[in-house]
């Protein structure tokens, strides 16, 4: 079974609707931020205990305060690793 919960069709439409018509142009709407949010909402009525941002834009447009699970940020994670990596280079 994968535990994984992803939104529908019409809501993965709207996700990335927002990222490449809005974010990518550096568009920053405030009713955007709601579908995102509604978006998120359904997910965790749908169970999900996390989000993940996987896409470098969308942290221009939701951060963890605006959710009450947790938010994991692709790009920042991705960050942090190399830094942490980076410690251990020979």
């Amino acid at each position: 079974m994968d535990p994984s919960i992803v939104p529908d069709d019409a809501d993965r439409v709207v996700i990335h609707d927002i990222i490449y018509y809005e974010l990518c142009l550096g568009i920053i709407n405030e009713h955007s931020k709601k579908k995102y949010l509604e978006i998120m909402d359904r997910l965790i009525h749908k169970g999900a205990e996390a989000v993940i941002l996987g896409c470098t834009e969308i942290t221009m447009l939701i951060s963890q305060e605006d959710c009450n699970i947790p938010i994991y940020d692709t790009t920042r994670l991705h960050a942090e690793a190399a830094v942490d990596g980076s410690r251990f280079s020979i």
